[in-house]
């Protein structure tokens, strides 16, 4: 099940290939562009898929149970679901901010230093907007916050 799961938090394109730079290629060309442009459409079509199943299988398995144990683990798992719905509906909407990165030619680049990002990060999170080290530094200022 685990990795299943882990499938699910990263793109997972049937036929998907790391990118492999020519030599003297210009960091986040057309090339590289057009590659990250099909991995993150990819992304959101699956989850779109998911987002369409997840409402058949709650039209299909919504019953009114007459008994009340019955009846609240049926709630309990649609709530599940509904989280897990939302959760990739935010993700649905930071790939399409990302898609517009790569579409105004901005992407590929921390939004905090202006270092390039890199490809094998961009490949392991395409949604990546900072690089290791700027994220690495946020995630120790929230942990002190408490956010």
């Amino acid at each position: 099940m685990p990795t299943e799961e882990k499938q699910k938090s990263t793109p997972a394109i049937s036929g998907f290939e790391p990118y492999v730079a020519t030599k003297g290629e210009e960091y986040m060309g057309e090339p590289m562009r057009k590659h990250f442009t099909k991995i993150l459409s990819q992304w959101k079509q699956d989850l779109m898929v998911e987002v369409d199943r997840t409402v058949v299988h709650m039209k299909d398995e919504a019953a009114n149970f007459p008994d009340p144990a019955d009846r609240a683990s049926q709630e309990e798992e649609f709530a599940l679901e509904l989280r897990a719905r939302d959760r990739e509906r935010k993700l649905i909407k930071k790939i399409d901010k990302t898609l517009q990165l790569i579409q105004d030619k901005e992407y590929g680049w921390c939004e905090s230093c202006g270092v390039e990002i890199g490809i094998k990060r961009l490949e392991a999170r395409p949604t990546a907007d900072m690089c290791v080290d700027c994220k690495s530094l946020a995630e120790i200022k929230e942990k002190q916050v408490g956010k």
